[in-house]
């Protein structure tokens, strides 16, 4: 539970970022949606989706470090039962 909080709120916070990345100040407003209900649209629905995806992304990411011990696991046992065999 509580990695999933950690995950949560980091997030958060890289979708904050991000979204002050993609501020039209940055880019001397060169783009700046027409109306301000699409405007609001446009940074709301963006941040929803980038706290998704960088969930979504931090989990496979958690999968993959698990999968990677658990095939060092393996590769040590192997290798002890190797050593052991080889001994009298």
């Amino acid at each position: 539970m509580r990695k999933r909080a950690v995950d949560f709120w980091l997030s958060v916070i890289a979708s904050v970022a991000a979204t002050a990345l993609s501020w039209p100040f940055w880019r001397d407003f060169n783009y700046w949606a027409v109306t301000r209900e699409m405007w609001l649209v446009y940074f709301i629905g963006g941040f929803l989706l980038s706290i998704y995806v960088f969930y979504v992304f931090l989990g496979a990411l958690h999968t993959l470090f698990e999968h990677d011990a658990l095939e060092h696991a393996e590769a040590a046992a192997k290798a002890a039962n190797t050593t052991s065999e080889g001994q009298p």
